[in-house]
C-alpha cells in the first residue's frame, strides 16, 4: 500500500463517486429553485472570530483553524454556513428584498472523529429565509427540505421530521425552576442523549430537579405530537395538544400549555403545505448550536439507524451580531454523507449509468465507423462537426472494427443515438433505446433528424 493516502475523514471521488456527488448537489439545487431560493456562496475559510461569536462550543471545538505563514490573524475552514450568511446579509441588508431567500451548496470542514455518517470534509446544502418572522416561513423551510426528500423517492415512512420550539421549551423549563444558565447545560445534555446509555442520561437529568418519570419522557423525546391513523389531519391540528394527538402518559408529566402558542400556528402551516404526515413534534430536539431562538427541527431516518439527515431552525438574533439590523431568520442545512447512506440503504441511489444520464454525462451521439475502410478516417471530422453544433458526441476507444461490439460500447456509455458511418457521404442512425435503425442517408439529412441545422 502506498504511503500517500487521502487524509482521514476525507474522500476521493472517482467518476462514479463524482456522479453521485453531482446527483445529490443538483437535486439540492433544483429543490431550492422550485421553492424560490436564489443561489449564493462565500469563502471556504473565514476569520476565526466569525465562528467564536455565537456558534457554540460544539462547533468551536471542531474547527480547522490556522494562520498564514508570517501572519498574525487566525482563520478557520468553514464548519457551517449560517455565520457567513449572516455576515453577507448584514453587509447589504438595506438593499435586499424582504424576505430574502438564499441557498448554497458546497464543501465544509469539521475536525471531529470520522465515523459512519460523519466525515471531516463534506458537502452541505443550506437554505434560509431572512426578514420573515412568521410560522409560514418556518413551514416553508421544512417544506423545502421535505420536497427534496420526496423528489429522491423517500417517503414519510422512510424519514421523520422532528420539530420543537426552543423558546417554548425554555419557558416551560423556567416554570420548573431551571434558570437560563442551567437550560444551556440541559440543552447540551438533550442534544447528546443519543450518545449515552439511558441510566446515565436519567442520572444527569435528575441533577436538574426532574423525577425519574420526567427523565424517561426526556429520554423518549419528551412529547411527540402526531396525527394518528384514522384521524382527519385538519381536526387533529385544530387543537394538537389534546387527545388523541398526545400520548396520555406524557400529559401526566408535562404541562403542555407552554407549547400551545408555539406549536398551533406552525402545525396549521404544515397542514397547508401538505406535509403534516412527515412531522413529529418532538420536544427533545434542541439542536447544538447556540444561536437558535425558536422553532428547531431535525430529519431522521425512521429506524434511527443513521445520524440526522438535516437540521435547522429559527435564529432571529444572529444578523445583529454582525452589525446588521434586527432580522428574523430561519434556515436549515443538509449534508451529503448521511443522505447518500440512506439512499443507498433504501435502493434509491440510481445505478451508475443512470447517474451519468441524470447529470447529463452520457453522449447524445456515438459515432461508429462502418465496414468501409475509409470510414475510420471520417470519425474525427464527424465528431468535430457534432461538437461544434453543441452536441455531446463520442467515439469508442476500443481498437475493434466490429460494429456489434462498438454498439455495445455505445450502450454501455449511455448514448442515445449511434451514428454509423456507411460511406464518405452517408451514415445510418440507430436509436439505442428502441433498437430501430434507419437506412443510410446523407450526413446533412442525419443532422437534420437529430435537430442540427447545417
Amino acid at each position: 500500500m502506498s504511503d500517500f493516502q487521502a487524509p482521514k475523514g476525507t474522500r476521493d471521488f472517482y467518476p462514479a463517486d463524482a456522479a453521485r456527488r453531482r446527483f445529490i448537489t443538483e437535486s439540492w439545487r433544483f429543490a431550492s429553485i422550485r421553492h424560490g431560493f436564489e443561489e449564493i456562496d462565500g469563502p471556504i475559510f473565514e476569520h476565526l472570530d466569525l465562528y467564536t461569536v455565537k456558534s457554540g462550543e460544539g462547533i468551536v471545538s471542531e474547527l480547522f483553524s490556522f494562520q498564514r505563514a508570517g501572519g498574525e490573524k487566525d482563520y478557520a475552514l468553514r464548519p457551517e454556513f449560517t455565520p457567513t450568511l449572516a455576515r453577507l446579509y448584514a453587509a447589504r441588508a438595506g438593499s435586499l428584498p424582504k424576505p430574502t431567500r438564499w441557498f448554497t451548496a458546497g464543501p465544509f470542514f469539521r475536525a471531529e472523529k470520522p465515523q459512519r455518517g460523519r466525515l471531516r470534509e463534506f458537502l452541505q446544502w443550506n437554505a434560509d429565509i431572512l426578514g420573515d418572522p412568521s410560522p409560514a416561513a418556518d413551514a416553508e423551510i421544512i417544506a423545502t427540505c421535505v420536497s427534496l426528500l420526496a423528489s429522491l423517492g423517500l417517503t414519510s415512512k422512510d424519514v421523520r421530521v422532528k420539530v420543537n420550539h426552543r423558546a417554548a421549551l425554555g419557558a416551560w423549563l423556567l416554570s420548573r425552576g431551571v434558570q437560563p444558565e442551567a437550560q444551556a447545560e440541559l440543552f447540551k445534555l438533550l442534544d447528546a442523549k443519543g450518545k449515552m446509555p439511558a441510566p446515565e442520561f436519567a442520572q444527569k437529568v435528575s441533577a436538574f430537579g426532574f423525577s425519574a418519570e420526567q427523565a424517561e419522557v426526556f429520554q423518549k423525546g419528551l412529547v411527540r405530537i402526531t396525527v394518528p391513523a384514522g384521524i382527519d389531519p385538519s381536526q387533529a391540528v385544530v387543537d394538537p395538544l389534546k387527545p388523541p394527538a398526545i400520548d396520555p402518559n406524557v400529559r401526566d408529566v408535562l404541562d403542555l400549555t407552554y407549547f400551545s402558542d408555539a406549536v398551533m400556528p406552525l402545525a396549521k402551516e404544515l397542514v397547508a403545505a401538505g406535509i403534516i404526515d412527515w412531522i413529529d413534534f418532538d420536544l427533545s430536539i434542541v439542536r447544538g448550536l447556540a444561536y437558535y431562538t425558536g422553532m428547531v427541527f431535525e430529519v431522521h431516518e425512521a429506524t434511527g439507524a443513521e445520524r440526522a439527515i438535516a437540521g435547522g431552525g429559527r435564529y432571529d438574533n444572529l444578523v445583529e451580531l454582525f452589525d446588521g439590523p434586527a432580522t428574523p431568520a430561519v434556515g436549515f442545512g443538509m449534508g451529503d454523507v448521511v443522505l447518500g447512506l440512506v439512499l443507498e440503504d433504501r435502493g434509491l441511489m440510481p445505478k451508475e449509468i443512470d447517474l451519468f444520464r441524470r447529470i447529463g454525462a452520457t453522449p447524445d451521439v456515438f459515432v461508429i465507423p462502418g465496414p468501409a475502410p475509409e470510414s475510420e478516417l471520417l470519425v474525427k471530422p464527424l465528431l468535430a462537426r457534432l461538437r461544434a453544433a453543441g452536441r455531446h458526441a463520442r467515439a469508442s476507444s476500443k481498437s475493434t472494427r466490429n460494429v456489434g461490439k462498438l454498439l455495445k460500447d455505445a450502450n454501455d456509455q449511455g448514448a442515445s443515438i449511434a451514428m454509423i458511418i456507411e460511406s464518405k457521404e452517408t451514415v445510418a442512425l440507430k436509436d439505442l433505446a428502441t433498437g430501430e435503425q434507419s437506412q443510410p442517408m446523407l450526413v446533412a439529412e442525419a443532422f437534420a433528424r437529430i435537430g442540427i441545422r447545417l
